[in-house]
This record gives C-alpha cells, sequence and structure tokens, in this order.
C-alpha cells in the first residue's frame, strides 16, 4: 500500500518536470519566431509566414504572429499557448517581440 503512494506521487512529480519543460520549449519557441518574422519582415518579406514557419508544428497551430511595419522599423510580436499535461494546471500564453530596422533593397552597407 506504501509503495502504491509513492507512485502516485513519483508519477505527479515527474508530470511536472514534463510540464516545466513544455513551458521553457514554447518560451524558447515564440522567441525564435518573433526575431524569425523581424528579420524576414525587415527585407520586405511575410513575417508572419516566417515566424509560423520557425515554430514546431504543434506550437505553430495555436500560435498567432504579426509583424507591422512602421517604415522604419519592423515590431514582430508572437504569442503561444502553452498546452497543459496535467488538467490541474493552466498558464497564460507566453508572448516575445523583436524589433528590427526595415533594410532598404537599394545596395548599402551588407
Amino acid at each position: 500500500m506504501e509503495f502504491a503512494g509513492w507512485v502516485g506521487i513519483l508519477m505527479l512529480a515527474a508530470l511536472a518536470a514534463v510540464q516545466l519543460g513544455i513551458v521553457a520549449y514554447a518560451v524558447q519557441q515564440a522567441g525564435m519566431a518573433s526575431r524569425a518574422a523581424a528579420r524576414v519582415a525587415s527585407q520586405g518579406g511575410d513575417g508572419a509566414s516566417a515566424g509560423q514557419a520557425a515554430m514546431s508544428g504543434w506550437l505553430a497551430d495555436g500560435a498567432s504572429v504579426s509583424a507591422p511595419s512602421d517604415g522604419e522599423a519592423v515590431t514582430a510580436s508572437v504569442t503561444v499557448s502553452i498546452p497543459a499535461v496535467l488538467p490541474l494546471l493552466s498558464f497564460d500564453p507566453v508572448t516575445r517581440t523583436t524589433t528590427m530596422p526595415v533594410t532598404s533593397s537599394e545596395g548599402g552597407t551588407p
């Protein structure tokens, strides 16, 4: 009986560790996607598509990516929902933002 109690506690601790890893991975993916979206949009490309493509598929499905430009700079913002392993836990979505200057296609310094 004591063994069954400890197995339950150990399983809960293992699932909590997995959840912590998923949270860290989602934050990393949001940061990487915002940098990719800002980089592509600053060069005149479709930043939203680049941001979606930079993420893992299972996180990209629930993510929102925007990369508007004001003419001088692009500010890409990516919001990723964090999936829950345990129904007891719920997390707010994570948002990462990156700003890059718009580059001119007329030459200049590389």
